[in-house]
């Protein structure tokens, strides 16, 4: 895994667990949004939503999570290797 040096400006992957099971129709966020559900939380259903965005994007995408009234768990930052 390569990690490259994290800035404000550069768009980066980012993982934001929330509870429960996000509806689609909410899932439409700035177009680079993906959803997925682990099959073995049933009991305590997680989303783990995935976006890709700079620093201010992804300030802008927790303000959205928070207008829905959704709590967040964790927001973690993923690194590839290309």
């Amino acid at each position: 895994m390569t990690i490259n040096k994290l800035t404000l400006d550069q768009p980066t992957v980012y993982e934001v667990t929330v509870p429960g099971i996000i509806d689609e129709k909410y899932l439409d966020w700035n177009g680079g949004l993906t959803a997925r559900c682990p099959a073995k939380q049933i009991r305590n259903p997680i989303t783990i939503l995935r976006i890709t965005v700079d620093q201010a994007g992804l300030h802008g995408f927790l303000r959205y999570l928070y207008s829905l009234g959704l709590s967040i768990i964790s927001v973690t930052r993923v690194d590839y290797d290309d």
